[in-house]
């Protein structure tokens, strides 16, 4: 017996909202509005910082959660993972300022790492006595 149509319960029908976008090029065309819509051409600055989170909001995501989920969509990936990183580069070039705390803890959620490499070489000496000359 097949399920009635609309029938969010049915067979192969996973729920949840049909995808936002369907093709590249309406994406692309979003992520640009967004960074026009921060960007004062008169200034030549942002009116306000690129955010991971505004521009999934701006896009039409619930949450940046989704943003991550289409860049998993290979058509998607170039395109989401370009926007990702300006706003990277945002936070980036906050770390030259004097209020770089914000920034460096973006930065970490963002998979950057704050490290310290030790190199440590340590070199043995070792006296050798012949017996028998």
């Amino acid at each position: 017996m097949a399920a009635p149509k609309g029938n969010k319960y049915a067979l192969g029908n996973k729920g949840g909202v049909p995808p936002k976008y369907k093709d590249v090029k309406e994406l692309e065309e979003q992520i640009e509005a967004y960074f026009i819509s921060i960007w004062d051409e008169e200034e030549q600055e942002w009116k306000r910082r690129p955010m991971i989170v505004d521009l999934a909001l701006f896009l039409g995501f619930a949450d940046k959660k989704s943003l991550y989920d289409y860049a998993k969509k290979e058509e998607f990936s170039y395109s989401i993972k370009r926007a990702l990183s300006i706003v990277e580069s945002e936070y980036e070039n906050m770390l030259a300022s004097k209020a770089s705390t914000g920034a460096i803890f973006a930065l970490k959620n963002m998979r950057w790492k704050d490290k310290t490499e030790v190199d440590q070489t340590i070199t043995e000496t070792k006296q050798v006595f012949k017996i028998g000359d």
